[in-house]
């Protein structure tokens, strides 16, 4: 599994948003990749490995939570960052996001400049920084 450099996957059921979010993320210099659902989403991950996942928590068929996990538990995956995006606010939703190993929490309506940062943020520490 080959990790793409700079490349952003992002998981939200609403294109227009998965669309917008991604257009920030090429802002960034992150390639795009867009998946609907989250077994979409799974299959992705496993056939070229992102440096960075954008993640909804509602999603018809896995819920974010779910996905963040999975993702985690795999070797192979575990050191991808997750920042979640998602309409679900709550301090309780945000530990169970931290819990699951997301490294940020962003509510929607979002701000565009907060999520370009966190991108920037954390693909740098993830050793995807710009060259």
């Amino acid at each position: 599994m080959a990790a793409d450099t700079r490349s952003v996957l992002v998981v939200e059921d609403d294109p227009e948003i998965n669309a917008m979010v991604g257009t920030y993320a090429e802002l960034c210099g992150f390639q795009y990749r867009s998946a609907l659902t989250g077994m979409r989403a799974l299959d992705e991950i496993t056939r070229k490995t992102p440096s960075l996942v954008v993640l909804d928590l509602m999603l018809p068929d896995l819920d974010g939570f779910e996905i963040c996990s999975r993702i985690k538990s795999a070797d192979a995956t575990r050191h991808i960052p997750i920042i979640m995006l998602t309409a679900l606010s709550g301090e309780q939703n945000r530990e169970r996001g931290s819990r699951c190993g997301a490294v940020d929490y962003l509510t929607k309506p979002f701000d565009p400049d907060k999520l370009m940062a966190s991108m920037e943020r954390h693909a740098r520490r993830n050793g995807n920084g710009m060259s």
